[in-house]
């Protein structure tokens, strides 16, 4: 199938942009209103002290949102795209398309070591880029704030930096059961390395994380907590903020997932008490392959390196390296800078709207969507938590996940079917896959009701699912 050409999709309006560095300044990389082509000669450095976000957003509907995105004026199987997959990815604003575009063809250059223009130009955006992170997540300041390729290279790098130099045998690392393979598996290697401990937290029937068991289990062998601040394949939002300020009571650090939070609700870090905080931009709106990881001051100050090469170092020689102070200490070699760039873009994107009014929608369309799958013969929703953001996991009687999948894929509907990343979670439901249909804030009721239609239009087809395809 050929990839429709994005420029003719563009839509013809564009939500207003506000604050954000939209590095337009950089060699002519559009952050608002229409494209336009790079103007090498008007170009003008980004101005890092402009990284602050939307202090006046505009007025939220699904529909402003929309007209941004080119990918969902597309069609799949001759069908209108509905792209209901966000907790895998989400679909991007021409303004991020438009940016990374825009910076490879007129502003390409290396960060922090070049004496040239385009150098400094591509450094101030990427430092900018840092700074508006900071910012967005509630950091003290961007020196809190390191790139990574997403959440599971921060969640890495926190267990080979921070976890090697502090746990050893006896130390307990605590997990819910509730988390993603990323937040489970570099703490089992990393117990087997240095012969700690890691310690399930259990789940409540309707798929909350058990506070009275997660009490019980702290002790003053805890070293961390890793918890996810909403759960990829239940939805589940945990007391965050409670659990991390009981786990400090006995001197554990706290790291939080945020991959699944930061699109659909605001954080701040310093609010919840973090002492780290990571997440992924792919799902935030932005390019795939940058991430941010959040770390306390004073705990990022004892962090010692996890990679070498260039960028983290003050000087090198034979006898002797000395290091750059962090964050750079743990940014070895030459970073995802248009990474950085679209996730700048995409960050203006999504606070040029009120977050209130897109949390408030998402709440009231994940509702719409309970009751209008609850409605569908044989389809049984996983998970019951009250706080959650809209992840519609499910199974429907008689179907293979997979062919549920490709049913809805016929009809041009896109949900993800397998384990989600998340096998002990389902496995506490007595399941090994399920198919999950998971919302943002361009999707909409109409999607739903084609969603619901198209699943019962396979329980009509008399459960012949992949033989009965259209």
């Amino acid at each position: 199938m050929t990839i429709p050409d994005v420029t003719s999709l563009r839509a013809p309006t564009a939500v207003p942009q506000t604050a954000v560095p939209d590095a337009s300044g950089i060699a002519g990389i559009p952050g608002d209103a229409a494209p336009r082509s790079p103007d090498l000669a008007t170009a003008q450095p980004v101005d890092p002290a402009a990284a602050a976000l939307p202090r006046q957003p505009v007025a939220f509907s699904p529909e402003s949102a929309r007209v941004d995105i080119p990918i969902l004026h597309r069609t799949v199987n001759g069908h209108p795209l509905v792209w209901l997959d966000n907790a895998a990815t989400t679909q991007k604003p021409r303004q991020v398309i438009e940016a990374l575009g825009a910076f490879y063809g007129a502003a390409n250059s290396n960060i922090h070591r070049g004496a040239h223009t385009m150098a400094r130009e591509a450094t101030e955006a990427y430092e900018a880029g840092r700074a508006a992170v900071a910012q967005f997540l509630g950091a003290e300041g961007p020196e809190s704030i390191v790139f990574v390729r997403g959440t599971t290279e921060a969640i890495n790098l926190v267990a080979q930096t921070w976890g090697r130099a502090n746990l050893g045998p006896g130390d307990d690392i605590l997990v819910p059961v509730l988390e993603h393979h990323s937040d489970i598996v570099p703490w089992q290697m990393l117990a087997k390395e240095t012969r700690a401990r890691l310690v399930p937290v259990p789940l409540t029937p309707d798929g909350q994380i058990d506070q009275d068991a997660y009490a019980d289990l702290l002790s003053s062998r805890t070293q961390l907590v890793a918890i996810s601040q909403a759960s990829n394949v239940l939805g589940t939002v945990p007391p965050v903020k409670e659990m991390t300020a009981l786990a400090h009571r006995y001197g554990a650090k706290v790291l939080v997932d945020g991959a699944q939070a930061v699109a659909h609700f605001p954080v701040d870090v310093q609010d919840l008490g973090a002492d780290f905080y990571a997440f992924s931009g792919h799902k935030l709106f932005a390019p795939t392959g940058i991430g941010a990881l959040y770390a306390r001051p004073e705990v990022l100050q004892e962090m010692a390196p996890w990679q070498g090469g260039g960028n983290m170092i003050e000087s090198v020689s034979f006898a002797e390296t000395t290091f750059a102070p962090a964050p750079h200490l743990l940014e070895a070699g030459t970073g995802h800078i248009s990474g950085v760039i679209g996730l700048l873009a995409a960050l203006n994107w999504l606070t040029s709207f009120d977050r209130e009014a897109v949390t408030a929608y998402e709440n009231g369309l994940m509702a719409y969507a309970q009751q209008a799958l609850g409605a569908v013969p044989g389809l049984e929703l996983i998970g019951a938590a009250p706080e959650r953001i809209a992840v519609l996991t499910f199974t429907l009687a008689g179907q293979d996940p997979a062919t549920v999948a490709a049913w809805l894929d016929q009809d041009g509907i896109a949900v993800r079917a397998g384990h989600h990343c998340a096998q002990p979670a389902l496995a506490h439901f007595g399941l090994e896959e399920a198919a999950r249909a998971s919302l943002a804030l361009y999707n909409t009721s109409e999607e739903v009701d084609q969603l619901v239609a198209s699943l019962r239009r396979l329980q009509e087809s008399g459960g012949e699912g992949q033989q009965t395809m259209r």
